[in-house]
């Protein structure tokens, strides 16, 4: 016996509802750049670029600071007092950039910004390293 077209409509509405409220979405505090992006970035001006990733890792040339991305509240002294500054945030790969932004947000900080892809994606732009 075939579906009534009221059913399937149910049903691809279900399956569209399910499938996008699914998907990974960013959160809205932290905004993305790509390794490209930020090269042409720090081609252009002085940022403040902090490596977050453990165990530490060879960082991008031009890096300010390490901070684990799990300690961000214990090391804070070592943040611009101004919350207002921008900060770009790198790890290995971009989860940990993540996390760690979420934490300065609660902190204050409202001008995050994570690379995404990480280190990884500097490396294969073939971007140096220190």
């Amino acid at each position: 016996m075939p579906m009534p077209k009221e059913v399937k409509l149910y049903l691809f509405i279900a399956f569209i509802v399910i499938v996008t409220g699914c998907k990974f979405q960013l959160p809205d505090y932290v905004k993305v750049i790509t390794a490209t992006e930020l090269n042409q970035l720090m081609q252009k001006q002085d940022i403040f670029l902090v490596d977050v990733h453990t165990p530490e890792q060879r960082h991008i040339k031009g890096t300010d600071l390490f901070i684990p991305y799990n300690e961000i509240e214990k090391y804070q002294d070592k943040l611009p007092k101004d919350k207002n500054t921008a900060l770009y945030l790198y790890c290995e790969g971009g989860p940990m950039g993540n996390a760690a932004a979420r934490s300065l947000y609660e902190l204050g900080y409202h001008n995050l910004s994570n690379l995404q892809g990480g280190e990884n994606a500097w490396r294969e732009n073939n971007l140096p390293l220190e």
